[in-house]
């Protein structure tokens, strides 16, 4: 089988395609023809070395969706998706033509999704539902998602959505505020001129109640917005992750900062998320991943350096 591989870490000259032998399931576990296999910022700083625990050499690839072609008869032709820590960490993952994992670490895959869809959804997914679960979201909460644009952001805005939230979206930009509105989603376009609380504390006299800042370069303005006992969702950092932070602001609206790392949860932990979210999608209560950037496994290396660079697409490895 095809593989993309690293022996070693440091930079992506690193990552490499080659040719494997398929491996075989042991006892409690399948094998997956990956059939679409998403790209991750983590998957790519993983090559670079930025993850101490992960075990070379390895296969990188985190979210996957296929066909299980190995393992318990009952399972043995179904149509799975998944997602966890392990995968391109201390086991293979998923770019690559075939995977295993654990029986309980995949999820039957929503009907309603392409193998693509769904290998799109993995991280950004299971992210975003621990970011609002932790958050205490549901009907009536206000929330306010900050870079509703990309993966994470556009998942929070979905699941806020489905789970009864006023769900306000922050963009950086005219297409992506286009395609929330055409949605009935209420849209800020952040300024580069104009701090992001002038943006959009106007859409909220009173506050938010929740804050998802999932850009994770606006926590200090996300504390103003918030409203009293109000919780802000942080999912990443950039540079050497230290923020000034406004305290007083902070404690003077009994406000809580909820840190959410997706390397915490395991596969059978996200399948059981990725479980009980299918059917949100077959029902039409949840929107599927749109935008999605589909590429053979042989240009692989080259996608790898295009994310790295600062193209912000999704990008989605197909058979």
């Amino acid at each position: 089988m095809k593989a993309l591989r690293f022996n070693t870490s440091g930079n992506l000259d690193k990552l490499h395609l080659e040719e494997q032998a398929t491996p075989s399931p042991a006892e409690g576990e399948v094998l997956v023809r990956v059939m679409a296999a998403g790209l991750n910022t983590s998957d790519v700083s993983n090559v670079l070395g930025k993850h101490p625990y992960t075990t070379l050499p390895r296969t990188p690839g985190r979210d996957f969706a296929g066909v299980v072609i190995e393992g318990p008869a009952a399972m043995v032709g179904m149509e799975v998706w998944g997602t966890g820590r392990e995968f391109g960490f201390t086991r293979d993952g998923s770019h690559a033509e075939f995977l295993i994992a654990q029986s309980a670490g995949v999820a039957l895959k929503p009907k309603s999704l392409s193998y693509a869809q769904a290998a799109a959804c993995g991280v950004p997914l299971t992210t975003a539902w621990t970011a609002l679960d932790r958050c205490g979201v549901g009907p009536g909460c206000n929330l306010l998602v900050l870079a509703a644009g990309g993966g994470v952001g556009s998942m929070a805005v979905s699941l806020g959505r489905w789970l009864g939230a006023e769900v306000t979206a922050a963009v950086r930009n005219s297409a992506q505020a286009a395609a929330l509105e055409s949605r009935g989603v209420p849209v800020v376009i952040l300024s580069p001129d104009r701090p992001a609380g002038e943006c959009v504390r106007r859409h909220s006299d009173k506050g938010f109640d929740v804050v998802l800042d999932a850009s994770g370069a606006l926590l200090s303005e996300a504390i103003a917005l918030i409203a009293p006992f109000g919780r802000i969702a942080v999912i990443v950092s950039h540079g050497d992750g230290n923020v000034n932070v406004p305290v007083r602001d902070l404690y003077r609206r009994a406000g809580s900062i909820i840190g959410v790392n997706s390397l915490l949860y395991g596969a059978v932990e996200c399948a059981g998320i990725l479980a009980r979210l299918g059917p949100a999608f077959d029902s039409g209560g949840l929107m599927p991943p749109a935008g999605i950037d589909e590429r053979p496994l042989d240009r692989g290396v080259d996608t790898y350096g295009e994310l790295h660079r600062g193209v912000r697409r999704k990008f989605v490895f197909v058979a």
